[in-house]
């Protein structure tokens, strides 16, 4: 008997569920539930965070977390309790099967079967947002070294331990050089520790388009947070429908098991939903306990039930269906399937269950030179000259004025006159050849600046690690 949390959620969440745990229940799962409630009703009667503390206490003891889909109020500053949960417990691996049923459900990509690694903690996830000026915000992008290893090292294990063939990393690393550079090279490193599986990089804009074209060159793809929330829903789409995919969050502690859908406001109580996105969920929470039995029985008899034309509204097509079911209907068509195997698609068999990943080990620390600084500078002028005319007076012999771009294009010295320029200026400060600063030389630019009447908003330090550039250059210098 494994102790698991359930939490119903919202819109058509507890009608999914109610059918999902009929199922495993008929299945013999062994489980011991304990419900909390979480989600839009928890948000509005005060709890910022949509779950109480006593939810927390029960998830972190239980270790396991079945979740249906959660609403979260629009408006007043709420913050995503999908996201929350997932970085509060560590969830850094976000894992999407997604496979095409063809004939039976209607797909233009018949030979389709791939699996989304995602990360799952950082990135612009992070939410790390500020207005800087009167037209310009920000959100800051993060990747950290930890957060890429774990993730990339858990898309290989996964693919060797699933038989899966190829790894397909993707990222935007020839513009992005440092974030999403960093995942590219930890992704070649960490490959090299797995010289029988094929390796290949896309930029992830022809590579999502090759993935909408021909999704049946790729098997498993690693991916940061922003690209993987996109290309998770892109894939199950393509194959059919994003309602018949479940996804699990992993962690070395804890995992939550959930369908990739929304909470469908619109249908919910009707009794119309299609559970198989969460049912899918819960098929790998089951392999991820040791019930792996469990979870092969009902994914076959959901496929079943899949090739005999049993199919929800959202699915149901003339041709394709032989008889549209509501959602208990459907539950109940799984229940009755129990033991039988497709004859069609091919038949599942979970043996795998959880996949470790070491602990990260923290490397040496690579020598670390502070070279200049960033002054991000509020202003409301329009000739870059001027203010490079007005900040090159806080020159000194520590430091002098190099740059100014405006949105990461260069616009001093030797800008454009036609490129259009915001109130948010980025003001390099870079030493002499030869010589070297201390965040005392900054804070001595900063104390000018602030007598000079400029508004510096943030500044950034500029950095050589181990010899080498860490930061970007202007776009155009």
């Amino acid at each position: 008997m494994t102790n698991i949390t359930v939490a119903k959620g919202d819109g058509i969440g507890p009608e999914i569920m109610d059918a999902c745990l009929a199922i495993l229940k008929a299945a013999g799962a062994k489980l011991k539930i304990d419900e909390i409630d979480v989600g839009e009703k928890v948000y509005l009667s005060g709890n910022t965070s949509g779950i109480a503390k006593s939810s927390w206490d029960t998830i972190r003891r239980n270790k396991v977390f079945l979740k249906a889909p959660i609403t979260t109020p629009q408006g007043g500053g709420y913050k995503s309790l999908n996201v929350t949960t997932r970085k509060s417990l560590g969830l850094f691996a976000n894992v999407r099967p997604c496979r095409s049923y063809f004939p039976f459900i209607d797909t233009k990509h018949p030979v389709m079967d791939m699996v989304i690694v995602r990360e799952n903690e950082e990135d612009l996830y992070a939410g790390i947002e500020h207005q800087q000026t009167h037209e310009v915000v920000q959100c800051l992008k993060l990747v950290s070294r930890p957060g890429t290893e774990k993730i990339i090292r858990y898309a290989f294990e996964y693919a060797k331990q699933y038989g899966r063939k190829k790894v397909s990393c993707f990222s935007k690393d020839n513009i992005m050089k440092q974030t999403d550079g960093l995942f590219h090279s930890v992704f070649k490193e960490i490959g090299a520790e797995y010289p029988n599986l094929e390796q290949e990089h896309w930029i992830i804009d022809i590579g999502a388009a090759r993935i909408a074209d021909t999704p049946e060159i790729f098997d498993v793809v690693v991916t940061g947070n922003l690209y993987g929330d996109i290309l998770s829903d892109i894939t199950a789409q393509i194959a059919g429908s994003v309602g018949l995919c479940g996804s699990v969050n992993l962690g070395a502690e804890c995992a939550m098991f959930e369908a990739i859908h929304g909470s469908a406001p619109d249908i919910a109580g009707q009794g119309i939903a299609n559970p198989s996105g969460l049912l899918q969920g819960a098929i790998l929470m089951l392999n991820h306990i040791g019930q792996s039995k469990v979870a092969t029985d009902i994914q076959n008899a959901w496929l079943c039930v899949i090739e005999n034309g049993i199919h929800t509204g959202d699915i149901y097509k003339e041709g394709n269906s032989k008889q549209k079911v509501n959602t208990a209907e459907f539950s109940q068509a799984v229940i009755d399937h129990l033991g039988q195997m497709p004859t069609v698609l091919k038949p599942v068999e979970y043996s795998v269950g959880q996949i470790y990943i070491p602990p990260y080990q923290r490397k040496e620390e690579a020598p670390k030179e502070l070279v200049g600084v960033d002054l991000f500078v509020d202003w409301k002028g329009e000739s870059p000259d001027e203010l490079g005319e007005m900040l090159s007076k806080l020159n000194n012999e520590a430091m002098s004025l190099s740059m100014i771009t405006n949105r990461g294009v260069k616009v001093w010295p030797d800008g454009f006159d036609e490129t259009f320029c915001t109130d948010h200026w980025r003001c390099r400060y870079k030493t002499a050849e030869g010589s070297t600063i201390t965040n005392k030389h900054i804070v001595d630019l900063m104390a000018r600046s602030e007598e000079q009447g400029v508004d510096v908003i943030k500044t950034e330090n500029l950095y050589y690690f181990d010899g080498k550039q860490a930061f970007s250059m202007g776009q155009g210098q």
